[in-house]
């Protein structure tokens, strides 16, 4: 209960200084995790958090599942198809060779590690989230086409990054325990596949049926938002109950949803700014007061890959992706 107390004190805390900090690199993540670090074991000791490694893992994965379907639900998919194609070259593009990039380089630096965990490190850090670097999405010297580019992007680069993610599990798993060819092509067409039907289904039947009792005003706009977010976890869930992959079940449910429900993209934009926003930062917290925990001590190796990654690893595709679109006049 203290632990609970304590992260309360942070919310409220954090939300009375929220407008002056708003536009600043003191983005609320940011701050979260810091200050889960301070008060955790490792700082002032005020909290522990003794959770079981199931419990963080279950409460990680259920955060990534409602924030790839509110990401895609509120992508307004018109938009890449605007702006000079900024966001489909950056998705296109700059995200696959990212992933190369970022595999080449892990492959390279951390030499522990096999070519499929290279991929899978590579994979896991090539998407960026819009709200680290708030300060710049939202500053309004930022040209609009790159800020609307920008938030395109991040809305949906998690959920494209979750296949090749799952592709590359398998066949790391698949190495490891030697499988047959044929075993991990039907595994990994399994998770792929089953995850897009059961996102695609999810999607268009829990959409019709919100937009059928919202029209008939069965549901109030609070429950309307719940449902939504209810379709996250039944289509995360289900896709994993049946062999697939949930985050992409998450993913494609999302974006089905969104042209099939009237103002979803507002609906979910209120959920993210409280509900979904309090769930977000409660996981960067907890990650703030057990990261020191979960991970060995860096070593030069790890440091260099991490620096690289933040670096060179995501801007060099990122202005091959932008070649010739002429963002030196805007």
């Amino acid at each position: 209960m203290v632990d609970l107390t304590v992260l309360a004190a942070v919310v409220f805390a954090f939300g009375l200084v929220s407008r002056r900090l708003e536009g600043t690199v003191l983005t609320a993540p940011l701050v979260f995790v810091v200050a889960g670090f301070v008060l955790g074991p490792w700082g002032l000791g005020l909290v522990e958090f003794e959770l079981d490694d199931h419990t963080v893992l279950l409460l990680g994965e259920i955060a990534l599942a409602i924030v790839l379907f509110s990401d895609a639900a509120k992508t307004n998919l018109s938009a890449l198809r605007q702006n000079e194609a900024l966001p489909l070259r950056l998705l296109g593009i700059g995200m696959p060779l990212t992933i190369a990039l970022g595999t080449l380089v892990a492959a390279l630096v951390l030499t522990d590690l096999t070519f499929w965990e290279a991929a899978i490190v590579g994979t896991v850090l090539a998407p960026t989230d819009a709200a680290l670097g708030q300060a710049v999405v939202s500053n309004p010297r930022v040209p609009v086409r790159v800020r609307q580019a920008l938030n395109v992007e991040a809305g949906l680069n998690d959920g494209l990054s979750v296949p090749f993610l799952a592709l590359f599990l398998t066949f790391a798993e698949a190495e490891e325990q030697h499988l047959s060819a044929n075993l991990w092509i039907r595994f990994a067409l399994e998770q792929v596949g089953l995850g897009i039907l059961v996102g695609v289904g999810v999607g268009l039947t829990g959409g019709w049926l919100v937009r059928w009792a919202s029209r008939r005003a069965w549901m109030t706009e609070s429950f309307q938002r719940i449902a939504l977010l209810a379709l996250a976890l039944i289509a995360w869930a289900l896709a994993d109950q049946i062999g697939g992959n949930g985050f992409i079940a998450a993913f494609v449910g999302g974006l089905v949803v969104g042209p099939t429900v009237e103002r979803v993209g507002e609906q979910l934009i209120r959920f993210t700014e409280t509900e979904g926003q309090l769930l977000n930062l409660s996981v960067f917290f907890i990650f703030g007061v057990l990261v020191l925990g979960a991970i060995q001590p860096l070593s030069w190796e790890v440091a260099l890959y991490a620096l690289l990654s933040l670096t060179v690893i995501r801007m060099l595709p990122v202005a091959l992706s932008l070649y010739g679109t002429n963002l030196r006049s805007v």
